[in-house]
């Protein structure tokens, strides 16, 4: 039985370190695959496999696409796809190094790196805004529902998007306080949404529940940083891309021509997706991809 990699349905671990691959041209990856599944467990290494790599194995994978790259008013979100995604999840950022560097060896015949972020846990899971982050995330039953897939074949696999956005905290604080909390659409002291807050603020236009239909996902988001640089990697897991790209569609003002605020203060540099296999026998189960023991 095919069960989900159990982190999707985790809270954030302290330390992480988002990994990304490309497939060296003319390599074949299916060595290189099967030996990574006895390397992901779904908990401490999380895996998600990108379009261009299910493409190059000849599959199909009902609802894996690209990354939408998005130009409206002014914001720009980019598409930055990438092969092979790792989530590395722990305590401790040196094991994190060492198994990323083992990894990278596993993957060597066939993979070469592409990116690496470093992430933390920040206070009770806040962004480094001081906002408290995934707030609305479903639970229990109803957050297997929004972040598993149930199809047929692929049941117990999840779809991720992935961004890496930038904070600039110049911006941010020549907002005044109590505007800040406006753009949120949350006050920071004690996390209460703001029942008047305008039509801007974030969480009126991501509100999950006033989609149709309703666009929940499950939120594992992490602050990452790096010398001056820092801001969020946003993490979205569904049971499909749908409800994640109705958010961001949304946020662009796309659709109504109001942006969110969160752009006056912050911007992704990255944007990718990836479809994460479930486990089978403690090890990612690559059976729909036509990879078997």
């Amino acid at each position: 039985m095919s069960i989900p990699q159990p982190a999707i349905l985790l809270p954030v671990p302290p330390q992480a370190r988002y990994v990304t691959y490309m497939l060296i041209p003319g390599a074949d990856p299916r060595a290189a695959l099967m030996a990574l599944r006895d390397h992901v467990d779904g908990d401490k290494t999380v895996a998600g496999l990108g379009l261009s790599l299910v493409s190059a194995l000849g599959k199909n994978i009902a609802g894996l696409r690209s990354f939408p790259q998005m130009a409206t008013q002014g914001i720009d979100i980019p598409s930055t796809p990438a092969a092979l995604w790792l989530w590395l999840r722990g305590t401790d950022r040196g094991v994190l190094l060492k198994r990323h560097r083992l990894l990278d060896a596993v993957l060597a015949p066939a993979f070469q790196p592409d990116s690496v972020i470093d992430a933390f846990i920040h206070g009770t899971g806040r962004d480094l805004t001081g906002y408290e982050d995934g707030t609305e995330n479903p639970k229990d039953e109803e957050a297997v529902k929004a972040a598993i897939s149930q199809q047929p074949g692929i049941a117990g696999s999840s779809f991720v998007a992935v961004q890496q956005w930038l904070h600039d905290f110049a911006r941010f604080d020549a907002i005044p306080a109590a505007e800040q909390d406006l753009c949120v659409g949350r006050r920071r002291a004690d996390n209460e949404e703001i029942d008047d807050a305008p039509e801007w603020a974030h969480v009126k236009r991501t509100a999950q529940e006033s989609f149709d239909p309703e666009a929940f996902v499950v939120r594992r988001s992490m602050p990452w940083a790096a010398g001056q640089r820092c801001g969020l990697v946003f993490t979205a897991f569904g049971a499909s891309f749908d409800a994640y790209e109705a958010q961001l569609k949304r946020m662009t003002g796309a659709d109504d021509g109001i942006t969110d605020a969160l752009f006056r203060f912050t911007q992704p540099l990255t944007g990718a997706y990836f479809w994460c296999p479930p486990l089978r026998d403690g090890k990612l189960d690559l059976t729909a991809l036509g990879l078997q023991c």
